[in-house]
């Protein structure tokens, strides 16, 4: 079909959108402690879910509990952090034991680990080992604000790169709907033409995400509080952080044609209950369904 041809986009109503987006919404959740029950009880099948790695933990921790999910039923991909990964032997044993698990998709991401454990520097060196992979979705990440003290060419430049290897992009944490917005739109004229799921955090009280930097050790707590100070900043502003301020402000763009956004991707930190119920909530008033 001719680009003459083609039929044109259409802009939705923003609540249409938005509602759009928080019935395909993904969770991502934390491998700690006994973090499969509440998934069980409070997140529906039909939310995709992502498990994350830690350095402290290990890559372990996250295929079990990603094979365990999908057992149970729900769509999968653990984190598959490069630094963290030994050698081609465990990659090449970990994709089987997803693949056996029935995990058809995985999140491939550098890590924050000081020193890589085996060969793999980055996740565009990870991706390029997965070649001839089963996964049916494979996901990177998306850096609207850039990435602490890497420069933001090299960043640009990494996204091109691992971009023919991905069916999707996740944004790292962005409070600037307008900045997200426009990072997405120039996209494509960078060669990058993968949906952009957008990340923000759900619902998460400030004694949580203290609870999770003390169970991430020393080293990576202070690695992962230099990633999220934005988000410890908002808890110090009147009124606090809200989900609903932050979805709503995405909404005019999320219907707009030619921002390639294509949903959202909530960072739960394993406040499952509050965000999937701040998800229904929200729906209801927008007269989606969860």
């Amino acid at each position: 079909m001719s680009a003459d041809s083609a039929p044109a986009q259409v802009r939705l109503d923003p609540r249409t959108a938005l509602a759009r987006a928080l019935s395909a919404a993904t969770y991502e959740i934390l491998p700690f402690g006994r973090a499969e029950e509440p998934v069980l009880a409070h997140v529906p099948r039909t939310v995709g879910l992502t498990v994350t790695a830690t350095e402290a933990r290990g890559l372990g921790p996250t295929i079990d509990l990603a094979v365990r999910l999908a057992g149970h039923g729900y769509t999968v991909a653990p984190h598959l952090a490069a630094r963290l990964v030994r050698d081609e032997r465990e990659l090449k044993d970990m994709v089987a034991q997803l693949g056996e698990g029935g995990v058809d998709g995985v999140f491939v991401v550098g890590g924050d680990a000081v020193r890589p454990a085996g060969p793999f520097p980055d996740a565009l060196s990870l991706l390029e080992a997965l070649d001839g992979h089963p996964f049916a979705r494979v996901g990177i990440a998306g850096h609207p604000e850039g990435h602490g003290g890497i420069p933001r060419t090299v960043i640009d430049r990494a996204l091109e790169e691992k971009a023919p290897h991905a069916t999707h992009i996740v944004t790292q944490l962005c409070f600037d709907a307008r900045t997200t917005a426009g990072w997405a739109r120039g996209l494509p004229a960078r060669s990058v033409g993968l949906p952009v799921m957008v990340g923000l955090p759900g619902v998460v009280s400030r004694q949580r995400l203290v609870r999770v930097t003390a169970r991430l050790g020393l080293g990576p707590s202070a690695r992962f509080l230099r990633k999220q100070q934005s988000l410890f900043w908002r808890f110090l502003l009147p009124g606090g952080y809200r989900p609903g301020r932050l979805a709503a402000r995405l909404a005019p763009y999320l219907a707009e044609p030619g921002t390639g956004l294509s949903g959202l991707h909530l960072f739960t930190f394993n406040e499952l209950a509050a965000t999937e119920a701040w998800r229904r909530r929200l729906l209801e008033r927008l007269g989606g369904a969860a």
